[in-house]
């Protein structure tokens, strides 16, 4: 699946939204190496902090069904917004854990596009190693 393919299946992802009260409308879709793909879409709730982004949506939904971090190839995140939409500090630290740290990141909001990874959206990342006790 190409760059293009992948942010386009992540605006379809888009209007599965629910966004009532931001009306902010954000879409996800990650793409494994076999092909796979699973599509996330913010949900936001009146108690902001049950709130799910699109993105922690789409990567969660790929390691419920059994799929980890090598099996991951991209992620695209799109929006309905002014800007493209850049990961929250929340989905950053989810997805520098579950995510490979030079696994494409393609952002849009259908008039510009950014490829980045999440080792450079997020240096410095607190991780696994951070925690471990000998």
């Amino acid at each position: 699946m190409k760059q293009q393919e992948l942010i386009n299946q992540a605006f379809k992802a888009m209007n599965h939204a629910y966004a009532i009260y931001s009306n902010y409308h954000v879409g996800s879709c990650i793409l494994l190496k076999d092909g796979t793909t699973f599509l996330g879409a913010n949900i936001e709730n009146a108690s902001f902090g049950a709130t799910n982004c699109a993105e922690r949506s789409a990567i969660y939904a790929a390691y419920s069904n059994g799929y980890r971090k090598d099996d991951i190839e991209a992620i695209a995140i799109v929006s309905d917004g002014f800007r493209i939409a850049a990961p929250c500090g929340i989905c950053r630290q989810v997805l520098s854990e579950l995510l490979p740290q030079n696994a494409p990141i393609y952002l849009s909001n259908g008039k510009e596009e950014v490829v980045t990874t999440i080792a450079e959206l997020l240096p410095m990342q607190f991780n696994v190693e951070d925690v471990k006790h000998d």
